[in-house]
């Protein structure tokens, strides 16, 4: 199944308070489990004015369907073709 990053743009996402996550993150997964299991949220990452998340998906469409029924914005979708670390510079 393809895996994908979202870039979501929320102007000053880095001063949302642990009751504004835990509320967003609710209706994400409430969105996630009437959509059905292919399309999974792993992990997001907040910074100051932005927040990406990567997903799971059978494609983008999907991705687009569950922003959409959250108002949440996909501002940039891509799929993610391979995953690099430190354990790939070793012999």
């Amino acid at each position: 199944m393809p895996k994908f990053i979202i870039e979501r743009e929320i102007p000053n996402a880095g001063s949302l308070t642990s009751k504004d996550l835990h509320g967003i993150a609710q209706k994400s997964c409430s969105i996630l489990q009437n959509m059905g299991p292919k399309i999974q949220w792993i992990e997001s990452y907040v910074t100051d004015d932005k927040v990406y998340c990567v997903y799971i998906a059978p494609d983008e469409t999907a991705i687009r369907e569950h922003a959409q029924q959250g108002s949440f914005p996909a501002n940039r979708i891509s799929r993610i073709k391979t995953i690099i670390d430190p354990t790939t510079a070793e012999a």
